[in-house]
């Protein structure tokens, strides 16, 4: 997972893919945060991938740095503990002008049962479950 976690960092910028009714729903995303050895993004409850995401918590992220890309999918479970909450904050300071551990609004999602595949053209792929 800690490879996972250093290339979603390095990227800067990674793709989440959920579902709503039969439609995908594709949006770039940055945050990503390991905490009590899972790992977790963050959003706010009143966005739409919030509400995609508790109706139906398949996703799949996608990120493409030097040559290689990475696909995570999984389900999302959302854990209001404020530690987690704080946890991610404290990793993203300037996310603290929007968001606050202790709102309503913060959410913080870890992948629970995820398969992390990395490819390029030039060699076969790895596959981490975690």
């Amino acid at each position: 997972m800690q490879e996972v976690y250093e290339f979603l960092k390095n990227c800067g910028t990674y793709y989440l893919a959920t579902v709503e009714g039969d439609q995908p729903r594709v949006r770039p995303f940055g945050t990503v945060d390991i905490f009590e050895g899972r790992l977790y993004i963050q959003t706010g409850k009143v966005k739409d991938v919030s509400k995609q995401l508790q109706a139906n918590p398949k996703a799949e992220i996608c990120a493409f740095a030097g040559g290689k890309w990475l696909r995570v999918a999984g389900r999302l479970v959302r854990d209001d503990r404020v530690e987690a909450k704080r946890h991610m904050l404290d990793s993203y300071p300037s996310l603290k002008n929007m968001y606050d551990a202790e709102d309503d609004n913060t959410e913080v999602l870890y992948f629970q049962d995820a398969t992390a595949t990395f490819s390029s053209f030039t060699e076969a792929p790895k596959t981490i479950k975690f």
